[in-house]
């Protein structure tokens, strides 16, 4: 018997047809197209968790129309993360 790890089996790939799901549009001006983008942070060493001053990308999804952010993440507002 081996003491080697085993590797995990791997999962079974699971179609899902895109056609059916809802397109996500801009609440502003209706357009389907999004820019992925990111807000950059600077987290003082006082709060920092590692005592040291950090950069944290926060990745947002800007309309390609109107610039408008779309909050598709855990961020409870988007106008917190630009003012």
């Amino acid at each position: 018997m081996s003491t080697k790890p085993m590797k995990p089996l791997p999962k079974a790939k699971q179609r899902v047809d895109l056609s059916q799901a809802e397109t996500i549009l801009c609440e502003s001006c209706n357009n389907s197209l999004f820019i992925e983008s990111y807000v950059l942070k600077r987290v003082s060493a006082i709060v920092s968790p590692t005592g040291q001053e950090a950069i944290v990308p926060i990745q947002v999804f800007a309309c390609g129309g109107c610039g408008e952010l779309k909050n598709l993440g855990g961020v409870a507002d988007t106008e917190d993360l630009v003012g």
